[in-house]
């Protein structure tokens, strides 16, 4: 898809050398860029999301339900205890 967008000119001539030097089209390099930063920022919005998930949980570690724990986990807690 085609489409025009305004550049200051110093990006635009940094753009045409790097599109040279790397042996491909100006806009192909756009592309590239483009899809850079959307990948960039996108991982943004994930850790974000994930904060206000987690900010909603209590985190209590001491509390912890002996029945939900992992039988690695009973072992790791217990293995200094004379049974």
């Amino acid at each position: 898809m085609k489409t025009a967008i305004s550049l200051p000119e110093g990006l635009y001539k940094e753009a045409e050398k790097t599109a040279k030097s790397l042996g491909i089209p100006r806009s192909q390099l756009f592309a590239k860029a483009l899809q850079e930063f959307i990948t960039r920022h996108a991982k943004d919005n994930i850790t974000e999301d994930l904060n206000k998930v987690y900010s909603n949980q209590k985190q209590d570690v001491h509390n912890l339900n002996v029945e939900n724990a992992s039988i690695e986990s009973i072992r790791e807690l217990t293995k200094n205890d004379a049974w």
